[in-house]
């Protein structure tokens, strides 16, 4: 037995304008400094002032939230008591939101402690509205949060399912101004949520539509997001669209191998972004799973018109197709060409492999990699060689 959850959407131009139909009181503002220096937080003010609703900023989510940022925030949302919270920005603000939800509603609870099965009784005091800023992460979709022990350096991966927003809002216009790299580093990541929902081990028929639809238009409206930028209205909107569809993916299905490197190396290497250290990895756990002659490569090779006569040929051919479009939008293919030095590399490399054997995403694998395999990826990954093992 299985389940499908996801939220209420309102999508395309204009869409924000549904807060004006809100009824409430009090609405806490989850987001970032960038995002409020932007102006889009005043955007969301002047919609809920139409609906009557006042509003309360907090404005003070970094990349990556720690827990610490997001007790702080929970303490705040106790303070003012709002009926509705909105999650602005991306996906750290709106894991953020989701997080602070849940103390906020529940003070004592132990969010590490979470699962897709846990129950803590939501909805007793707010619910939760997701307005996305980036098209990548798909966090506004999802009921999984990835928040960062500092104290242990390394992310965690969190979810329960009815901390599933009750509404998503999917405007283009907060993703029509991202510069190149900002869209670069955000749309991969819809792509690799895409494949490894698709391949991994809990990916079911509910989701595989969306996943090949995903993929099809990452491949075809990426590129031109990057390089047309607000020129091209299409892409923009197809490009946040494609996030959220591929977020409901990661709630209903679920990531893989890839993920757990890219969380693995995230919480290390800080300064390279979520998405584009991710992607990184995908190609390379694509190649590991599909020399075992598994992988269920084939229908989504044979979405992307790519060869397939085997689950083999289909995870290299894809592998090299995400690589491709890597290279051409200006993402790097490796750890090295991502600016990260030998001595660093080496320094984390203990860390890196025990983090990936505790990441829950790494049993969604369809093939497992024992502990010298997981270092084995990460040295190829580093070196940029194509995963032959």
């Amino acid at each position: 037995m299985w389940f499908f959850k996801c939220p209420e959407y309102y999508f395309g131009q204009g869409s924000l304008a549904h807060l004006r139909e809100l009824q409430g009181e009090r609405a806490f503002i989850v987001s970032d400094e960038n995002i409020r220096d932007l102006g889009f937080v005043e955007l969301v003010q002047a919609q809920l002032s139409r609906a009557g609703i006042a509003s309360q900023i907090f404005a003070e989510v970094e990349p990556d939230p720690s827990l610490e940022t997001v007790k702080r925030g929970a303490m705040a949302m106790l303070a003012y008591e709002p009926d509705w919270i909105i999650g602005l920005g991306g996906g750290s603000c709106m894991d953020a939101s989701q997080a602070m939800w849940i103390l906020y509603e529940n003070p004592d609870q132990g969010l590490e402690l979470l699962s897709p099965w846990s129950t803590v009784g939501l909805r007793q005091k707010a619910r939760l509205i997701t307005i996305p800023t980036t098209a990548g992460s798909g966090a506004e979709s999802s009921y999984a949060m990835v928040l960062t022990d500092t104290e242990e350096e390394r992310k965690l991966t969190l979810a329960i399912r009815e901390a599933t927003p009750d509404l998503a809002i999917v405007d283009p216009q907060f993703t029509a101004n991202l510069p190149g790299q900002i869209t670069a580093n955000s749309g991969i990541d819809v792509l690799s949520h895409a494949i490894e929902a698709y391949s991994c081990t809990w990916a079911n028929d509910f989701t595989d539509g969306l996943c090949l639809q995903v993929a099809r238009l990452v491949f075809k409206y990426l590129p031109r997001a990057v390089f047309n930028g607000a020129n091209d209205v299409e892409a923009r909107e197809k490009m946040a669209n494609a996030a959220s569809i591929a977020g409901i993916t990661l709630g209903n299905s679920s990531v893989a191998l890839g993920h757990a490197m890219g969380h693995s190396a995230g919480a290390h290497f800080k300064n390279i972004p979520h998405g584009r250290i991710t992607a990184i990895f995908v190609p390379y756990t694509m190649e590991f799973v599909s020399n075992s002659g598994e992988g269920r490569y084939r229908g989504l090779a044979r979405a992307l018109n790519l060869r397939a006569s085997s689950h083999k040929e289909a995870g290299v051919n894809i592998a090299a197709a995400m690589r491709f479009l890597m290279h051409n939008i200006n993402l790097p293919l490796s750890l090295k060409e991502a600016g990260i030095s030998s001595s660093e590399f080496e320094a984390a490399l203990p860390s890196l492999v025990e983090n990936v054997e505790i990441d829950a995403n790494i049993l969604q694998s369809r093939r497992i990699p024992e502990t010298d395999e997981v270092e084995r990826l990460f040295r190829y990954a580093y070196e940029g060689n194509e995963a032959d093992f």
